[in-house]
């Protein structure tokens, strides 16, 4: 019998308007072990609704975040800035990471020079990218 291949992390989120995107990225992250549970949300504010209601319990906490940069209602940016208002066990347990397909010097600078985000990665999610991950 083959043991079951154990993933990398429990829980992974995804943070995404783009429904493509939201689609793909959930499945190379499972196919590729990198996370056991994926949080697929839409929307900045959604998914702040849920870190806001479970900040201080680590077992329902994701390990990882994905967020691109520019969503309607609520940007990359905006979501980063009411973050950093969150627990500190909710952020001694997260690493954030900004994926996102801008080119704009700026946005790369300040989602690089960010104190809660690990990483600026250009979109998509790579397998190439996610095998990196515990290196940051």
């Amino acid at each position: 019998m083959i043991d079951q291949l154990q993933s990398k992390f429990e829980r992974v989120m995804i943070i995404d308007d783009n429904p493509t995107d939201l689609y793909i990225s959930p499945r190379i992250i499972l196919k590729n072990n990198f996370g056991k549970k994926v949080f697929e949300y839409s929307s900045g504010e959604e998914a702040l609704k849920f870190l806001q209601q479970n900040q201080e319990n680590t077992s329902l906490l994701p390990e990882v975040i994905f967020v691109d940069i520019y969503m309607p209602l609520m940007s990359g940016f905006e979501f980063l800035e009411e973050y950093n208002k969150l627990s500190t066990t909710l952020k001694k347990q997260c690493q954030v990471f900004i994926m996102s397909s801008t080119i704009d010097d700026l946005d790369i600078v300040r989602a690089r020079t960010d104190q809660n985000v690990s990483f600026f990665q250009v979109k998509p999610i790579t397998i190439e990218f996610l095998n990196r991950i515990n290196t940051y």
